[in-house]
This record gives structure tokens, sequence and C-alpha cells, in this order.
């Protein structure tokens, strides 16, 4: 409910991602309190997707960063002349910069070309539907990327939760069931 009424000023204006991470931080806060846990949490226990007990929980700051991206891919797939001529410049401050996040994406999807397709399940082999970079164009190649930039989001967290001892004791577990609750379950 929240959050698209919060995402999309941030999208519009110029906001850099700072001012964002300080309103998640604030937002943060009120949620700890209303979930009752302890204020130490840090935001992995609430937005991280690979932890044993997943919440219904967006950040903000991945949301502020995956709608830049579609942004720029946007204005850079554009079918007006105009704009593709144009070089769109979004500003999102020293910290965090659309260009170069959405560059390191296009270059982790074009590595992962190379590498190949792995399968993860037992379907056998050439039963996957996924599409290769260079196949792909317009709506499903800027999915691809928002994707991988959400992905990035998630190995951050994850490299958070494993420098902290005591918080990230749930990557050690090998025998817990994962659990993702819904806003009912809450």
């Amino acid at each position: 409910m929240l959050i698209p009424k919060l995402l999309w000023p941030l999208l519009v204006y110029e906001i850099c991602s700072t001012t964002v991470e300080a309103i998640e931080a604030k937002i943060n806060k009120f949620t700890r309190r209303w979930l009752g846990v302890p204020p130490g949490l840090t935001d992995v226990a609430m937005y991280c997707r690979k932890a044993m007990l997943r919440l219904p929980l967006k950040s903000i700051l991945e949301e502020y960063k995956c709608g830049k991206a579609r942004l720029l891919s946007m204005l850079e797939d554009s079918e007006d002349p105009v704009v593709k001529t144009v070089q769109p410049t979004i500003k999102t401050g020293r910290k965090w910069k659309v260009v170069e996040a959405a560059g390191e994406a296009k270059e982790c999807l074009k590595i992962k070309e190379v590498v190949g397709q792995s399968q993860t399940d037992c379907q056998g082999l050439g039963s996957s539907t996924a599409k290769w970079w260079s196949k792909t164009e317009g709506k499903l190649k800027r999915d691809m990327v928002i994707n991988e930039i959400r992905l990035s989001e998630e190995y951050r967290r994850i490299q958070k939760t494993v420098q902290q001892p005591q918080q990230g004791q749930w990557t050690n577990w090998d025998n817990a069931l994962q659990k993702s609750l819904t806003w009912n379950e809450i």
C-alpha cells in the first residue's frame, strides 16, 4: 500500500539514493516497532528472500533502484528518434549510479550467456525456456536487467548477513524448513 505511493515521487523527481536510504531507515524503525522485534534486527532479516523466515516486506531502496533502471532502459529503448539520440541522464547521487548498475547487470547477463545454461532441476537437457541475452528485445531484456539488479541487492544482503556472527547464523542451518509468511499470518 505504502510503497507504490512512495515510489512514484522517488522515480519522477531527482532524489539521491542516500535520501532513499534515510527514508527506508525511518520506515524500518516503525516497522520493527510494529512487528515487535528488537531494534537491533537488521534489514537483512526483513527483506532477504533466501532467509529461513521470509517476511512479505519490500525494500524501498531496492524498488527505487529497480525503478530507476527501468526508467533508464525505457529511455534507451524508446521508439521516438529524439529520445533515442539524446543520452538519458538520470541523477541518483554519488553513492549509486543507475547507468553503472545497469551496465554491470548487462555484463553479468552477457557472462551468463557465455557460461551457458545450467539445469537446476531434473527436467532433462534443453527443457528450460530461458532466453539468452543476445536474442531478447524490449520488455524481456528490461526485465532481465531489473532481475539482475535485484539479485545484486540480494547478494549484498547475504554478504552483510555473513559478516554478522549472531544474526547470520541462519546461513549455517542445513535442515531448517523455509517459511514464507503472508500478511494474514502476521
